[in-house]
């Protein structure tokens, strides 16, 4: 895995690694050692122990009705793997599990040429409105572009961070981010602002890979700025069609307001006066201009001059500006320019070399493909794209369907191996085959259990269905491995091929030798998932979809290896065997 991804998931990768390398050595070398020594004296039977007698008692007849009726096991079983298809088709994707970082990033958005006054206006209307919210700490918000080219933050973008209390110091407790976010949506509704609420560092990361601020993003492209405003507009009310849409801003690409002034160069030297004059008094009186700084200790702040508010606040007042001339007498600035009010881009975003258009897309599902797939089938209808424009899905999903990509390649080359190394064990390929049935077969737990806790599938997800193949090949296994030595020791006490009926005992008696091991590994398994899956707090999102397919996994891959395997391997045996008594004969 690469990006994010890979930095999220490596150190669990390589830990995992590290420690069943570790466990192995251990169990070869150490373990050995150690029974030696502490394992003496009068040792129990294994048939006296209690957990053993109670899994036998439960085991032993349900593994003879499954060898009796072992058509209608294979059946049963098969009936289990297609009744997945229904929570795996009403399962939504996202590329990452929302991971809650404590805060909240709110980041509205505003139609362009909004002045600083009220721009300061609506940002201290919304930190008021946070702040009476009784699980919000304190709140702190910024409007305009900082001193520094990695931050070109125009003033029709907010951002708000919001410091949440303790969670033990809410009203409720119980109540999500995701939930305490909706409410303050639903608080903070102003005409002409686009609401966006996500994590200050996520989106942090989000920007300066895509730009795009929100889960889903539209990227449209082409050459003229005017055309890509109208695409913009028209996908924004289309976005705001879908009943999961919280909200949808699209770039007015050419929407911003200027005021230019038009010097009248004939005009400006008939006083005595050049261009660059006249851009001086219009810079330093009306811009502002550094005129020195002071200095408050280890801290300096510059001094900016410039005319008070009230003489440049209008047409009229910037008309009468006054210019010196060279013969000391001082002119309004209406007898050497022209101001006009005139519309342009408040700012030209491109990328591959062609000018875009972002549309920016908050939802509240956060099944982000599912929505997509809409989003799509509603743009195909209601709008129409010019030759020579383009659309791209970015955002999350952009980070999405390039993981999706990326595990099409591992999760084949992982299952390659796993059947490599059983190819190893075996030396054969009936057996790693059989074995390699429970994975489909983990994936009836796995993916009940992700549709019952309401989760998407997502990266971590995945991760989680890649650890339940390894786990459930380990456990498949056990049990061949135990069938085999049991086959081999009957084959050479009877030093003739085997009937149907004796392989079927051999292979049931060789599983009920397999019961405790298999159980005690799927069990311990699962119950050291269980404080995962009951954890809260910061990073249990991720971890609990991790878990919930292994969780849930084991549990088919326990029946499948002690009653379908069985089943499956004693009619591949008998099979063996009838092919051997031609050439005998």
């Amino acid at each position: 895995m690469q990006a994010q991804e890979g930095r999220l998931f490596s150190p669990l990768a390589f830990t995992k690694s590290y420690a069943m390398g570790a466990a192995a050595i251990l169990t070869v070398t150490v373990v050995p050692v150690l029974m030696g020594y502490f394992i003496r004296g009068k040792i129990t039977p294994e048939q006296k122990n209690p957990a053993n007698r109670i899994l036998h008692f439960l085991h032993t007849p349900v593994l003879s009705l499954a060898m009796r009726f072992r058509n209608i096991t294979l059946l049963i079983a098969l009936l289990l793997l297609g009744s997945s298809y229904y929570p795996l088709s009403n399962i939504g994707s996202e590329f990452m599990p929302p991971l809650d970082e404590g805060d909240i990033l709110y980041m509205p958005s505003t139609f362009p040429g909004i002045s600083i006054t009220k721009a300061k206006e609506l940002l201290q209307q919304t930190d008021k409105i946070l702040k009476t919210f009784p699980e919000v700490q304190h709140v702190f918000g910024k409007v305009g572009r900082a001193e520094s080219a990695t931050d070109a933050a125009p003033l029709s973008m907010m951002e708000t961070t919001v410091s949440l209390k303790p969670r033990e110091q809410w009203p409720d407790p119980d109540k999500t981010t995701q939930q305490l976010m909706h409410e303050m949506d639903k608080a903070i509704q102003f005409p002409g602002v686009a609401n966006a609420w996500t994590m200050p560092i996520k989106t942090r990361i989000d920007m300066l890979s895509t730009g795009i601020k929100t889960p889903i993003g539209i990227k449209v492209s082409g050459p003229d700025l005017n055309v890509l405003q109208d695409i913009s507009l028209q996908i924004e009310l289309a976005m705001k069609s879908l009943p999961e849409t919280l909200s949808a801003y699209g770039d007015r690409a050419v929407g911003g307001y200027y005021l230019d002034f038009d010097i009248n160069r004939v005009a400006a030297a008939r006083y005595g006066l050049t261009v660059g004059d006249v851009q001086d008094v219009v810079q330093s009186a009306i811009g502002g201009m550094n005129i020195t700084e002071t200095v408050e200790g280890l801290e300096r702040y510059p001094v900016n001059l410039r005319y008070p508010r009230e003489l440049r606040d209008n047409l009229e007042s910037l008309q009468r500006v006054l210019i010196p001339t060279p013969t000391g007498s001082q002119i309004p600035l209406a007898l050497v320019s022209t101001l006009n009010l005139r519309r342009g881009p408040p700012v030209i975003k491109s990328k591959n070399a062609r000018p875009n258009a972002w549309i920016y897309v908050d939802i509240s599902s956060s099944d982000i493909g599912g929505f997509v797939h809409k989003a799509k089938q509603v743009l195909a209808e209601k709008v129409s794209i010019p030759a020579g424009y383009t659309i791209t899905w970015s955002g999350q999903f952009e980070y999405m369907q390039r993981a999706a990509e990326r595990l099409k390649i591992v999760i084949p080359i992982t299952f390659l191996i796993i059947f490599f190394l059983l190819y190893l064990t075996f030396g054969n390929i009936t057996e790693p085959m059989i074995v390699m049935l429970t994975v489909p077969f983990g994936l009836i737990g796995g993916i009940w259990i992700v549709y019952l806790y309401g989760f998407n599938l997502s990266v971590a997800v995945y991760v989680g269905f890649i650890a339940l193949a390894g786990t459930a090949a380990e456990t498949g296994v056990m049990v061949l491995n135990f069938i085999d030595i049991e086959i081999a020791k009957l084959r050479q006490q009877k030093q003739q091929l085997l009937s149907a009926p004796e392989i079927s005992n051999a292979v049931a008696t060789a599983t009920a030798l397999r019961v405790r091991p298999v159980a005690i590994t799927a069990i311990s398994t699962m119950i050291g998932l269980v404080p995962i899956m009951l954890s809260s707090g910061t990073g249990a999102d991720v971890t609990q979809r991790i878990a919930a397919p292994v969780l849930g996994g084991m549990v088919t891959v326990l029946l499948l290896s002690l009653l379908v395997f069985p089943v499956i391997y004693s009619l591949v045996l008998q099979f063996q065997e009838q092919r051997k008594r031609p050439e005998v004969t």
